[in-house]
């Protein structure tokens, strides 16, 4: 029996054998271009799990005849990071390159990152880095500036269906699993490759012939790629707002769905929606606002799963408003004008004039408490006054 896993023995060693990533693999493009110039660069890959990062990495370092040294930033500490530099001095003197690999590297915190500086910038390492976040946010920028962040794209079905094929022709279990398991293999993988093979291996070890029930029951419930703090969780709101604000029933209900399978805070969806009803609808439905916050008071006191009802009713309604950004636009002018201007007078006349020597000073001059009464004079300060904020050109149908 062989101990190594499946998905570790079949991993590509060359670039041509990588699946799926076409935008950084092939003639002209980054990581091709890279191997052919024969100099090691810096990198940072940035994608889902399951996607070749490591395998990519490996090879990286194997077309660079360097010594290849993989830690994780989950298990590794300050110690790991100085063994790093004396084996990479080592291989210095012996004229061999170093990459070092660091798997999930948005893990380290900034002191951990800052001790590989020095080492990057004087080239006695080649760090490539692994990550599943932002890069933007979770990479030091000294690193991050030093470094080329590269686009690992999730793999389509078409990828993980060549994956599975290619490790089923290599375990020589072609008569064994049937079309409908590998396709149905390569639906529950979410473009995981990973999680593909793993699941196709244990399906072989429960049964001679795998069918959906087999891969069924080897996959098990397959829970969303959804991490509440990461990327996801604030693509996906931006999923649902966008299609709320184009206007697409069917594409904001799919993003609200998802959210919720994944087990977002009914309470953080309601909140966004709220904020949507003001900024993306506004004057063109003033009752939006209301609507919105009643969903989310709904939500607060009914709770889950019944909450997603109402929060699919007022989704629908919100995308099917009129929208009309002209109080948001103003709202975002008026803040510009105030952080210009933040120290100019109010207008004496629209002062209170609480003393007689008040009112002598003209406070208050041409006020008068009737409905409807405007002043002759502007309501602005005097430098200001001739600014225009809301744009009545915008002015929706009340």
């Amino acid at each position: 029996m062989n101990r190594v896993p499946l998905a570790e023995r079949m991993r590509p060693t060359k670039l041509s054998e990588v699946l799926g990533q076409s935008k950084i693999i092939g003639d002209g493009k980054i990581l091709t271009e890279i191997v052919k110039k024969g100099e090691p660069v810096n990198l940072i890959f940035w994608g889902p799990p399951g996607t070749g990062k490591t395998t990519l990495a490996r090879i990286m370092a194997k077309e660079f005849k360097a010594d290849f040294i993989e830690i994780s930033a989950v298990t590794s500490g300050k110690k790991d990071i100085e063994e790093v530099v004396s084996r990479a001095r080592v291989n210095w003197n012996l004229g061999t390159r170093t990459v070092l690999f660091v798997d999930e590297i948005h893990r380290f915190n900034k002191a951990q990152q800052d001790a590989f500086l020095p080492h990057v910038e004087s080239g006695l390492i080649t760090l490539i880095g692994a990550t599943t976040e932002n890069p933007s946010f979770e990479v030091i920028s000294p690193l991050l500036s030093r470094s080329r962040v590269v686009v690992i794209s999730p793999l389509d079905k078409a990828a993980i269906t060549e994956v599975i094929k290619r490790a089923i022709k290599a375990e020589k279990a072609t008569k064994r699993v049937s079309k409908k398991a590998i396709d149905l293999l390569a639906e529950l993988s979410g473009g995981d490759a990973r999680s593909a093979l793993g699941d196709l291996e244990l399906a072989l070890s429960l049964a001679d012939k795998v069918d959906e029930n087999v891969v069924i029951e080897a996959a098990g419930r397959k829970m969303p790629g959804y991490d509440k703090k990461g990327d996801n969780h604030y693509d996906t709101i931006s999923a649902f707002i966008k299609s709320m604000r184009g206007s697409d029933v069917d594409a904001a209900l799919y993003w609200l769905a998802r959210m919720v399978q994944a087990g977002e805070d009914p309470k953080f969806i309601a909140r966004r929606m709220v904020i949507f009803a003001s900024e993306d609808i506004g004057l063109a439905g003033n009752g939006a606002l209301s609507l919105a916050t009643a969903c989310f008071q709904a939500v607060e006191r009914v709770g889950m799963p019944e909450s997603g009802l109402i929060l699919a009713h007022a989704t629908t309604a919100l995308c099917l408003s009129k929208k009309s950004r002209a109080t948001t636009d103003a709202w975002f002018n008026a803040l510009d004008l105030a952080r210009k201007t933040p120290n100019e007078p109010v207008p004496i006349c629209l002062r209170n004039a609480p003393t007689k020597l008040m009112k002598d000073l003209g406070f208050g001059k041409g006020q008068k408490w009737e409905s409807g009464f405007h002043l002759n004079e502007s309501y602005l300060p005097d430098v200001i006054k001739n600014e225009h904020i809301y744009s009545s050109s915008k002015k929706a149908p009340l």
